[in-house]
């Protein structure tokens, strides 16, 4: 599973905030929705949060095996 938890924190020592990316880099909701929870997103998203962020691709996500590999192809 890809998780996103990295992301909140960077964002934090950046002082950047879920407002910023909506107001200020147009940044859906609905993205910011999909990343609090894990899901699926596009990776020109992850490549505009990298450029926001000025930070690499593992500041903002990491990869955490799941127990049950069924669960990846749901």
């Amino acid at each position: 599973m890809i998780k996103f938890d990295r992301l909140w924190l960077t964002m934090k020592r950046k002082g950047i905030s879920q407002y910023n990316l909506i107001k200020d880099y147009g940044i859906d909701n609905a993205q910011l929705h999909r990343l609090r929870h894990d899901m699926i997103v596009k990776t020109i998203i992850i490549n505009r949060l990298c450029h926001i962020l000025d930070c690499r691709v593992e500041d903002i996500m990491e990869y955490v095996p799941d127990e049950d590999i069924s669960t990846i192809y749901e």
